[in-house]
């Protein structure tokens, strides 16, 4: 294969792996906690969108603030971790080609 033919692939690679980042960043990943008191809603960049706690839950002492901040961490750790999985999933491909390359990139 020439150079100038395996530059282009190449190319077209980077181009494929920016848009498959892309489209993770802008997806948004939902999970929840505590049976559904916690939703949360997170961009694939990981940044919080939204958190949405069930108006039926009820504060009636320290302790239901506390379960309720470790619920809140509880959501957000899954959705972050439903992020790495999918990135992980998606960029598989890339890596495994990139690695081809005696560690180029």
């Amino acid at each position: 294969m020439n150079q100038q033919v395996l530059m282009k692939k190449i190319k077209q690679m980077q181009d494929e792996m920016i848009k498959t980042q892309q489209e993770i960043e802008e997806t948004v990943f939902y999970a929840s906690s505590g049976g559904g008191v916690v939703n949360v809603e997170v961009y694939g960049t990981k940044h919080l969108k939204a958190i949405e706690i069930d108006e039926d839950f009820e504060v009636e002492s320290k302790e239901d603030l506390t379960m309720l901040s470790d619920m809140i961490v509880a959501a957000c750790n899954q959705a972050y971790k439903e992020i790495d999985e999918t990135t992980k999933e998606r960029m598989a491909k890339y890596q495994s080609l990139l690695g081809g390359f005696g560690g180029l990139f």
